[in-house]
């Protein structure tokens, strides 16, 4: 009991450090470095990239449905972001297609 205590109470320490190094090393007029600013453009598409992957590594595109439940829930997912520009939107109704897909349809 003690040492789960302590466990999370480290975990939140150094959630809650990360969270703000990066308000304590750019604080005040200190110019943020170019390869951050960069990174910050960057770095949410790459993301976005390795998720689709991981998504779909397991998917059998050869037999059983050939990915088609996946396929339309991208597909969604691409066009309601593209209409709306809401992430969460898109994410939550292709999900929730994916769902209705798999458990109702195939």
């Amino acid at each position: 009991m003690t040492s789960t205590i302590l466990s999370i109470a480290v975990m939140s320490l150094v959630t809650a450090l990360l969270r703000f190094l990066p308000f304590l090393i750019f604080h005040g007029d200190i110019k943020t470095p170019d390869f951050i600013i960069y990174l910050g453009k960057v770095l949410p598409y790459a993301i976005m990239g390795m998720l689709l992957v991981f998504c779909l590594k397991s998917v059998d595109f050869k037999g059983g449905l050939h990915g088609i439940p996946e396929l339309i829930s991208i597909l969604l997912i691409v066009i309601i972001h593209c209409w709306k520009r809401n992430t969460m939107l898109s994410i939550l109704l292709g999900t929730l297609s994916y769902v209705l897909i798999v458990n109702f349809i195939a």
